[in-house]
């Protein structure tokens, strides 16, 4: 905006307006045109002009966000009666809101200024005011049919399954319209589907798995690492499995791009998400392993309940490893080779003898094969029941695009097809006994079965943890006698005295 003090003399003052938008910029609709053809209308009409305010790159849809406009109206009022006109290259210039047009309009008048248009019919007599109004109804009409057009064209475009913004979620990138594989990111964000669908790993460690393998959100030229809260929003997205969604439109489109995961796998990670309360996450505990005192906290103190410590004892000629009581007991200790030597004597004990062994697989075979069967049927049925509820949809869908249901009753009626589709994918995968290979499983457990106490001398000491835990569920405390108090499961109980019985018996238990 140009700063020139008013000139008092005889005659018409008037300023000029202009504005131009980032389109007609493009299309070469420049302001110094705007203000040529203006000087030359304000010349013809006898009219001296006294400032310029220029307005670029404002949309013309409402005056919110345009600065220029608003210092001219207070640059009227202002100097109220020392203006005489506002000069524009057309009436749009102002507004292209008829209702925004008029209350500019009589503001300005308010002030004794009048709107003169450059290339239209506008002045003082009712026919022009009449004239005036009606091409700012014009200006509207163009500005609603243009935007019509615009939303028209978006709705197209979603409908045929195309993107209808710049922006996709990660593991894809847009080009020429359409969403396609992003090379960088689509192997990382497909093993972080993968990992999500375990039920392993909260949001927050996902984050973090995911910031280190180099995945970020890109936001024009910015990039920002996950968190817990964007990682929730990525995995609710079905884009993913190959669908369009729109808070727009309520409609559920096949996209045009490759689906990354099938809509099982989101179904699943869905569950997970449901079933989890992020902000119940457990903290870190203390480490309590010691590869020197591998029964640290695993053993207890017979006497107080406490968990046995370790620590170390100097003697003469170098240091000696025992395990004491953790509580207020004193006195006692136990040497590790010896409560370690005990430990591997009880494994021994309950190792199952080879014909009981024999016979609990012969059982596990007997057993899969029943669940198995009975699984495939579950799946069977869940298959059948998704398959219906998509067709259900599908009609759904369609109803509501000929108008037969309105909106509310598609979203309310989407919502719950949704819920079922649901929980049949979650009975579907609730059977995952199909997965396991029963040979590798029974291999393992022969292994392990086979002599308890050498699988528990090779073993890791989170390994250690899960055996003992398993077999001793009340857990071992040690009596300082040379004994460990204990109470063996009743299943690895039932499996060292496997017999030909237990197996028929077993199997009429289940049926």
């Amino acid at each position: 905006m140009s700063s020139q003090n008013i000139i008092h003399a005889d005659g018409k003052r008037a300023i000029i307006y202009l504005r131009v938008s980032t389109e007609e910029q493009v299309e070469n609709f420049s302001l110094d045109t705007q203000e040529e053809i203006c000087r030359k209308e304000a010349d013809k009409k006898g009219f001296q002009i006294v400032d310029i305010f220029r307005e670029e790159g404002r949309s013309a849809k409402n005056i919110t966000g345009r600065p220029v406009l608003i210092n001219l109206l207070e640059y009227c009022r202002r100097n109220k009666n020392k203006v005489q006109a506002v000069f524009v290259y057309r009436l749009d210039r102002v507004s292209r809101q008829t209702a925004d047009y008029l209350a500019i309009r009589k503001k300005l008048l308010e002030n004794g200024v009048n709107i003169l248009s450059a290339t239209e019919p506008t002045g003082d007599s009712p026919t022009e005011k009449l004239v005036e109004t009606i091409l700012a109804g014009f200006a509207q009409l163009d500005n609603d049919i243009r935007s019509e057009r615009a939303k028209n064209g978006l709705r197209a475009r979603f409908m045929a399954g195309k993107v209808i913004t710049g922006q996709v979620p990660l593991g894809y990138l847009v080009q020429a319209g359409y969403a396609v594989k992003d090379s960088e990111s689509w192997d990382n964000m497909k093993k972080a589907w993968d990992l999500m669908a375990t039920g392993t790993k909260s949001l927050r460690e996902m984050a973090k798995i995911m910031n280190d393998w180099g995945l970020r959100e890109k936001y024009a030229t910015r990039t920002y690492e996950m968190r817990a809260q964007r990682v929730c929003k990525i995995f609710r997205s079905k884009f993913y499995t190959g669908f369009l969604t729109s808070k727009t439109y309520v409609e559920e489109i096949k996209g045009q791009h490759v689906p990354m995961i099938t809509e099982e796998q989101f179904y699943k990670v869905q569950a997970i998400l449901d079933g989890r309360n992020v902000n119940k996450v457990a903290l870190a505990t203390r480490n309590h392993s010691h590869p020197d005192f591998p029964l640290r906290r695993i053993i207890r103190c017979a006497k107080c309940g406490k968990g046995l410590t370790g620590g170390w004892s100097k003697g003469r000629n170098a240091k000696y490893g025992y395990y004491r009581c953790g509580g207020s007991c004193t006195g006692a200790s136990i040497k590790v080779e010896e409560l370690e030597n005990t430990v591997v004597s009880l494994l021994k004990k309950y190792t199952p003898k080879e014909q009981s062994l024999n016979m609990f697989v012969t059982f596990m075979y007997k057993i899969y094969h029943e669940r198995l069967a009975r699984v495939t049927k579950l799946k069977n049925e869940a298959d059948t029941e998704i398959d219906r509820l998509k067709n259900l949809r599908k009609t759904l869908v369609e109803k509501n695009l000929a108008g037969v249901y309105s909106d509310e009753v598609f979203k309310e009626q989407n919502s719950l097809i949704e819920d079922q589709m649901l929980q049949a994918q979650i009975a579907k995968d609730d059977g995952t006994i199909d997965k396991y290979n029963i040979d590798a499983v029974t291999t393992f457990i022969r292994t392990l079965l086979a002599d308890l106490g050498e699988t528990y001398r090779r073993s890791s000491i989170s390994q250690n943890k899960v055996l003992l835990g398993s077999m001793f569920p009340s857990g071992l405390a040690w009596s300082y006698n040379g004994t460990l108090n204990h109470e063996i499961s009743p299943i690895y109980g039932a499996i060292q005295n496997f017999s030909e019985t237990g197996v028929s018996t077993c199997a009429e238990d289940r049926t």
